[in-house]
């Protein structure tokens, strides 16, 4: 049999993006299967045959890149209202109660199905199964993103103490009845989980799919299961990504556990490197900074998860000038709400402008655009082969289009990319040079079918739901007034937006 022939592409009419220098440059560009091949002016040679993608009126940007999701989370859209990151993680049964394989497969869909309409790509997935990992799982959710036709850097969140075990006191403030429910929160022993999480690393099938290790929060492990995680991470050579200082709780625990931050003692355990990932770190402090920075590790900003579950508004600057890699994401759909990371950036340089009167240490738009591209990229581990549109990289291509009101007049492109641009001027989207969505339409999936295979989901669950909300409604009682008052306690940092006075 003759070897199949790589089909080429060329994209004929548009204007590229150039960060650098804040213009729209009119290129044309030549694809080779799934990569970039070449960049040239209008009118470059390409081979007979080629497919021709007509880009006129288009402004073409690298797509976007979420550092930071988590699959189950879509179909607990909008579930609650005022919850701090205390109350969600109490909210977990309740958010995800009664999930089988199709609802795993189902919620992961919806969540690629809004990222790649809203210009992403490609994301760094944190999907929790109670209470452990399993092969079965993780194929479901890949199998999600492969349909859509999106990438994904897919971890299991795994943890062997439940929330109300890693919170030092908490448990000894619920009463007997309730202390005997949050038994049901227990997770599986670490050993379990280390064997089911090889067991997936070992026979992964998925070529768009990879599979990295999430340590939940670093307290909700016990060192044990961390130094396993750490070894899972060195025999497979893939990332570790985990919720560090995302609360002031959580820095406050830390203490209390380890004497330290929990930053230091991942540090301490041999899990900082260039393939760590820190979600959030809100309340990161400076030594914490430089300790990622010289090893190169990254954090995920998530600026609406933070606002949304009051966490607060993270340092981003001084993480930058730690040479601190730092990607964007949006954070799951129970807290977040949305999937959208023109959005996150948007944020992202928002809540660094309200930080204070220093105006040259804002976050700039060009810093947010290559965080959400080239900085996610690096947080996936991906950053040589996606987050640029270069000769070499993935053709993943995201086409706005100049005759949406967001972009009339187009002034300066990186501004309005990040300031102006909410997901309603994306056209089409390519990724590893397939069109994914063209003219506003999702072509790998049907959004109306897939609705009613979510009501049907939901529809079977809702005795279940019900049942775990009424539990919640009980606990959040007594988190609601323990956590809070640890969050009181003096730090070394403040990182709330609202004033330093407490009345």
């Amino acid at each position: 049999m003759a070897p199949k022939k790589t089909a080429f592409t060329i994209v004929r009419g548009g204007k590229l993006l150039d960060i650098a220098k804040r213009k729209a440059v009119a290129v044309d560009i030549l694809i080779k299967g799934d990569t970039i091949a070449e960049i040239g002016k209008p009118g470059l040679a390409a081979p007979a045959g080629a497919t021709v993608i007509d880009a006129r009126h288009r402004l073409m940007h690298p797509g976007l890149i979420n550092a930071h999701t988590h699959g189950p989370g879509n179909l607990a859209k909008g579930f609650h209202d005022r919850w701090s990151l205390e109350l969600l993680l109490t909210g977990s049964q309740w958010v995800g109660i009664g999930r089988n394989l199709e609802d795993k497969y189902l919620s992961a869909l919806i969540g690629a199905a809004e990222m790649v309409l809203k210009g992403c790509t490609a994301a760094y997935d944190l999907a929790a199964e109670f209470p452990l990992p399993s092969v079965e799982g993780l194929s479901a959710m890949a199998k999600a993103y492969e349909e859509v036709g999106m990438r994904c850097m897919l971890a299991p969140m795994v943890a062997d103490l439940s929330f109300f075990e890693a919170i030092p006191g908490l448990m000894d403030r619920l009463p007997p009845r309730l202390k005997k429910d949050v038994e049901s929160f227990r997770m599986a022993p670490w050993k379990a989980t280390t064997k089911e999480m090889k067991k997936a690393l070992q026979g992964w099938r998925f070529k768009d799919v990879h599979l990295a290790v999430a340590p939940t929060i670093p307290h909700h492990c016990s060192d044990d299961f961390l130094a396993a995680c750490r070894d899972l991470s060195r025999e497979y050579d893939v990332g570790v990504h985990t919720h560090v200082a995302e609360s002031k709780v959580q820095v406050i625990a830390g203490y209390q556990r380890y004497g330290t931050t929990l930053a230091a003692h991942m540090d301490e355990m041999g899990l900082v490197n260039e393939r760590f990932t820190v979600a959030h770190g809100v309340w990161l402090d400076d030594d914490d900074m430089k300790r990622l920075g010289d090893k190169g590790a990254s954090v995920a900003h998530n600026p609406g998860s933070n606002m949304r579950l009051g966490s607060g508004l993270a340092d981003v600057r001084g993480m930058l000038d730690r040479k601190v890699n730092v990607g964007i994401g949006t954070d799951g759909a129970s807290c977040a709400d949305n999937q959208n990371v023109y959005e996150a950036m948007r944020l992202a340089s928002m809540a660094s402008k309200v930080q204070g009167p220093d105006w040259q240490r804002w976050l700039g738009t060009d810093e947010a655009l290559l965080a959400a591209t080239e900085g996610s990229a690096r947080a996936l581990g991906l950053h040589k082969q996606i987050g640029k549109i270069a000769p070499g990289y993935k053709a993943d291509i995201v086409f706005l289009d100049l005759h949406h009101v967001n972009w009339i007049p187009m002034n300066d492109p990186v501004n309005q990319i990040v300031h102006t641009e909410d997901g309603t001027g994306v056209h089409s989207v390519m990724i590893g040079g397939r069109m994914i969505v063209e003219d506003r339409k999702l072509l790998t999936v049907d959004l109306p079918k897939l609705a009613a295979q979510a009501a049907a989901s939901q529809a079977r669950r809702v005795k279940l739901t019900g049942e775990a909300k009424k539990l919640y409604e009980k606990l959040e009682t007594v988190v609601g007034s323990f956590c809070p008052g640890l969050a009181k306690q003096p730090l070394h940092i403040h990182r709330y937006g609202a004033s330093h006075h407490h009345h």
